[in-house]
């Protein structure tokens, strides 16, 4: 059984919140092989088209967001309050905030891009 001294708690409100655009931020809690964020879109915030090899989970806690799935043309999907979004690995996907949105995201492998601060398409002013 492994030692409760490797068990961490955390409060969202004590994590620091980055700022990556005026419409953007986020907080961060990484695990060996997991990675959380509470994400918080404005309003007509866009996330870019982009994948990644982390299989990511989307789930909405304020707001909704529109999904654009394969390209920015492709299938649209609308994920509200309560709902939650499985992107698996590679599949290319963009996002736009209908409201203002909390969601929570959860990524497996973490996003070494957003440790090392390296995810420019999300730091576009």
């Amino acid at each position: 059984m492994p030692e409760t001294s490797q068990v961490t708690k955390y409060a969202w409100d004590d994590m620091p919140k980055e700022q990556l655009s005026d419409q953007l931020s986020r907080r961060l809690i990484t695990g060996d092989k997991m990675m959380l964020a509470h994400v918080y879109l404005k309003k007509g915030c866009i996330v870019p088209l982009h994948h990644h090899e982390n299989e990511q989970i989307t789930y909405i806690l304020e707001g909704a967001l529109r999904f654009h799935i394969g390209s920015e043309d492709g299938e649209e999907v609308i994920v509200r309050v309560g709902e939650v979004l499985h992107i698996p690995s590679n599949v290319p996907h963009m996002a736009e905030a209908l409201e203002d949105t909390l969601d929570v995201d959860i990524f497996s492998p973490p996003r070494q891009d957003w440790l090392d601060k390296s995810d420019d398409y999300l730091r576009q002013k």
